[in-house]
């Protein structure tokens, strides 16, 4: 299923079918988010996550008329991975707020410094913030969108079983972890057959 404008509830019949949504949507980003350390989380969208997210953003802005409609699906169809790449938002998960604050201001640029690694094929870092940019000079944002794009053989390794690795190699944050089996075949879902 695509996610169009026929393919999204009315806002009463959201409201009917929320409850069940929501119960459903908490385990599915469960699966697919992989934590980098103490304070980086990714989760991974694809057509369910985002459909969830555009029928929240009508629920909450109250909004049912047709432009409306299509202004927040031109916002988030975007996130939704087409094939050959996964689309994340990177959150920066700092519960305290003087060492968020120092942590943001050193860590500009980290959303450029992720990345999905794969055994004999070169590491593919993140395309982050296509909309905007979300650095200044004295920190960066919270919250970054990711894109990271394969090639078909990248898509092959990745098939054939070996670990995958999400990392950072920010000066100020440098993690990587070997995503789950169970996260790793919900992600390859995203990716068309090659």
């Amino acid at each position: 299923m695509t996610l169009t404008r026929d393919s999204l509830l009315t806002l009463e019949a959201y409201a009917k079918a929320r409850k069940q949504m929501r119960a459903d949507i908490i385990p599915h980003r469960l699966l697919r988010s992989v934590r980098l350390g103490e304070f980086m989380n990714l989760q991974f969208e694809d057509e369910h996550t985002i459909r969830y997210q555009v029928q929240e953003m009508l629920r909450i802005e109250k909004i049912f008329e047709e432009q409306g409609i299509q202004d927040e699906l031109q916002t988030y169809t975007p996130l939704v991975p087409d094939g050959h790449n996964w689309k994340a938002t990177m959150l920066l998960e700092y519960p305290d707020v003087e060492q968020r604050r120092v942590a943001l201001g050193q860590l500009i640029g980290v959303e450029g410094k992720v990345y999905v690694e794969v055994a004999g094929q070169p590491r593919v870092y993140a395309i982050a913030d296509e909309d905007l940019e979300r650095d200044n000079a004295e920190k960066t944002a919270s919250v970054h969108f990711l894109r990271f794009e394969f090639g078909p053989a990248m898509m092959a390794v990745m098939r054939t079983g070996p670990g995958i690795v999400i990392g950072c190699d920010h000066p100020h944050y440098d993690m990587r972890q070997v995503i789950a089996p169970a996260t790793r075949d919900a992600l390859l879902k995203d990716l068309a057959a090659t």
